[in-house]
């Protein structure tokens, strides 16, 4: 193929990846002064938000009580520039082209109604450190939980994220909560709603939907499931949005690794969810759910098998 055949192969290619018609849904149409959000912004306003809550434990390390002050004026300082304008990303981001330009002003006042919100967000943030803490025998102090156990860094990105969900941002909190997914393999809808003395002990493998209500001194293991059963569908038979799909749990509710419960039933107060279940109706208060027993397997030899 001589170099006008490639040329004409490469102009073809680059015509059709061009067709809009060809993108549907894959084309996000972009205008002047509209920015996206940022992955490394968002990075650095997920390190600010851990630094100022949990101070000395992320961030500069360098801290006494005479200078925490100042650290965390710098950290708020430089968390609002960035938040500000990834929140007017998010904002931009969603609305049609025909809209007027990016609501500066609403990204700033969000931005100081969140870190309003941050005192909040620690006081539960250490009922989940301290549930972690009571719940793991292996734990020698709470600096070794807030340093080493990757339920803390998913729920401070989700405690931070359901925030920005009730403030009404969009999308900047299922980016937040997604980067927690990647670093910790706990997947949180920032949606759910989670109460305090919240954890998850090892955590790998964790999915919470985002319709989950859960409530206070609750605790999985590994690899649980709080799905939905079904999505049901509207006239042109695609999946109705928006509408509850996903578990309630109730106060005190341990959920053993790799238990899957789905759809919108009700786990009962103090109730206790074996490992290995499928779940799919509600419990009564104080419920102990375990697979049923098997009868002990047969011993089997080699010989059995052909000696292999």
């Amino acid at each position: 193929m001589g170099v006008k055949d490639l040329n004409q192969l490469l102009g073809t290619t680059i015509a059709e990846l061009s067709d809009t018609n060809s993108m549907q849904g894959l084309f996000h149409e972009h205008r002047d002064g509209a920015p996206l959000p940022s992955g490394p912004a968002l990075q650095e306003i997920i390190d600010l938000c851990r630094a100022i809550l949990l101070p000395g434990f992320y961030g500069n390390s360098n801290l006494n009580s005479q200078t925490l002050r100042f650290h965390i004026g710098v950290n708020v300082e430089r968390l609002y520039q960035l938040l500000s304008e990834q929140i007017m990303a998010g904002l931009c981001f969603v609305q049609s082209k025909d809209e007027p330009v990016c609501p500066v002003e609403k990204g700033q006042r969000l931005a100081a109604e969140f870190i309003a919100k941050l005192p909040e967000i620690r006081q539960v943030l250490s009922t989940d450190i301290e549930a972690a803490y009571n719940g793991d025998p292996a734990a020698t102090n709470r600096g070794e939980i807030i340093s080493c156990y990757p339920v803390i860094k998913a729920m401070s990105n989700y405690r931070i994220a359901h925030e920005l969900v009730k403030l009404g941002v969009p999308l900047i909190p299922r980016i937040i909560t997604e980067m927690a997914h990647s670093e910790t393999g706990i997947d949180i809808h920032p949606e759910a709603s989670i109460g305090h003395h919240f954890t998850i002990d090892h955590g790998t493998g964790v999915v919470i939907g985002a319709t989950c209500i859960i409530g206070n001194n609750v605790k999985l293991y590994q690899g649980v499931t709080l799905g939905a059963k079904s999505f049901p569908l509207d006239e042109h038979g695609n999946p109705i949005k928006g509408i509850p799909r996903h578990p309630i749990l109730e106060d005190n509710v341990i959920v053993y690794s790799n238990a899957t419960i789905l759809g919108r039933i009700t786990i009962a107060r103090d109730t206790v969810v074996g490992g290995n279940l499928w779940v799919t109706e509600s419990t009564k208060p104080g419920e102990h759910l375990v697979q049923a027993k098997k009868r002990k397997s047969a011993i089997v030899r080699p010989e059995d098998f052909g000696g292999l």
